[in-house]
């Protein structure tokens, strides 16, 4: 089945109505399309787990809720995701898987549908188990092993006898999940295993290279030990020779199936001889008779072995430092493609604004910007100045355009009782001297007598006008 299902469609539109991006990615990043999540939504939920206001529990939950589903597609993807963020989330992601009770309960899970799904069930069962033992593990020791200092000044190589004997055997049981994955070359048939497989193959390299140095310690120690303490220390080299065998398969499967070669690092054994010479030490703490061996032999055997598993340890130590420098690379590739596209958007907008201001808007805006505000508060200085008078009224009337005449002219008296939209400026002003108490006006002629008014009135109306339609 390839391709989004109409589930899917409707699952995502459901998370959309409620505004959960965080649910609807999660969906989208497991659909049932037969390939592994996209990066860009792996992207997005890793990005979530950096956020405070994200609600973790809830994103874990909407990853658990996918793994009830019937199609072995979404329940690997949503193993693969989950994985994804322990790695490279924020920490608070597998903080809180560690303290849960329970993560996956898919020891029984079975895909009925075909040959396909009875096949990659299989993977789905152990793949689960792994991330079951890699949170139980992070609760245990309260740190991921994959993601420790190393080196001479590391986690594993500065721990003390006491904690080393506890917390070696706890990155035993996780390397053991990791490789009871066992798959083979031919089995990597689709996108969804192949993806989970990558993820397990980062894995093994940093898992094992926390292991190694916790030997390498664990020898250096192993001389000083108590009897009990060696004796532990004993097995747990032993179990760790057969590991190291395990993972020379496992990085085999990786190299046929395409990974690089300078990806996969060189393992080199401790001489057989160490395991004598270790042997030989415990059963002379239990008082057994033994060969007879020099400390200096058993220094030079001892250092032998160091050697061997510290040039595993900078191999390993290579291919992660070859990975992180990979995943930089691209890193600066994406954001040198985001500058150029930024560029390109802002080389565009000179374009923009010429176009606009070539608009009738923009040019009438252009013409107000380029007028001088007139204040509108001013005193004119003196009847001889030739500033013009300013007019509230008639700046009200955007159509009416008056002629202006200086202060200085004398007013019309005679038409300001006639038609007033004939008359001047000044004239007007004259006749309602006080509808602008801000404006003050030192011409005589504006402040005209009552019975001036009047005796103009009189001689310009006849008297039989003035009283039609009365009686005499």
């Amino acid at each position: 089945m390839s391709g989004q299902s109409l589930t899917d469609r409707i699952t995502a539109a459901q998370h959309s109505v409620t505004g959960s991006a965080v649910s609807k990615t999660v969906c989208k990043a497991t659909t049932h399309e037969v390939m592994g999540p996209k990066k860009k939504h792996l992207d997005y939920l890793i990005q979530c787990t950096n956020e405070m206001n994200v609600n973790i529990p809830q994103l874990a939950d909407s990853l658990f809720e996918r793994t009830t589903n019937s199609s072995w597609v979404v329940v690997f993807k949503s193993l693969i995701t989950t994985h994804h963020l322990m790695v490279y989330g924020n920490e608070r992601f597998i903080q809180y898987l560690a303290s849960r009770n329970t993560l996956f309960n898919l020891s029984n899970f079975l895909d009925k549908s075909g040959l396909q799904g009875y096949d990659m069930s299989t993977f789905i069962r152990r793949y689960s188990r792994y991330l079951n033992e890699k949170a139980v593990s992070y609760r245990q020791v309260a740190f991921d092993f994959t993601k420790v200092k190393r080196g001479a000044d590391g986690v594993m190589r500065t721990m003390s006898t006491e904690k080393l004997l506890k917390t070696v055997p706890i990155i035993q049981n996780q390397m053991d999940a990791l490789l009871d994955f066992n798959v083979n070359s031919n089995e990597l048939t689709n996108g969804v295993i192949n993806a989970a497989f990558m993820l397990l193959f980062k894995d093994a390299i940093r898992l094992f290279a926390a292991y190694n140095e916790g030997i390498i310690n664990l020898l250096e120690k192993y001389f000083d030990m108590k009897k009990n303490q060696c004796k532990e220390g004993l097995d747990i080299y032993k179990k760790f020779l057969t590991r190291m065998t395990r993972i020379s398969e496992f990085l085999k499967v990786a190299e046929q199936v395409g990974i690089d070669r300078g990806d996969i690092p060189d393992l080199s054994q401790a001489p057989s001889s160490l395991l004598d010479a270790l042997e030989q030490h415990l059963a002379s703490l239990e008082g057994k008779k033994i060969k007879d061996s020099t400390a200096a032999s058993r220094a030079t055997t001892l250092s032998n072995a160091v050697s061997s598993l510290a040039s595993t340890g900078l191999s390993l130590t290579k291919v992660d430092e070859r990975e992180k420098q990979a995943a930089l690379e691209e890193e600066q590739a994406r954001l040198k493609a985001l500058k150029e596209q930024r560029l390109k958007e802002l080389a565009k907008k000179p374009h923009t604004s010429l176009t606009t201001a070539a608009s009738p808007v923009s040019t009438a805006a252009g013409s107000i910007m380029t007028t001088p505000a007139i204040d509108i508060f001013s005193t004119p200085s003196s009847s001889n100045s030739t500033s013009k008078l300013p007019n509230d009224l008639l700046d009200l009337q955007p159509t009416f355009h008056p002629s202006v005449h200086p202060i200085s002219a004398p007013p019309q008296v005679g038409s300001t009782w006639g038609d007033p939209f004939s008359a001047t400026v000044d004239s007007v002003d004259d006749a309602i001297p006080n509808l602008n108490p801000f404006l003050t006006k030192t011409n005589d002629a504006a402040h005209l007598s009552v019975s001036s008014d009047v005796s103009t009135f009189t001689s310009r109306t006849p008297t039989h006008e003035m009283f039609v339609g009365k009686v005499p």
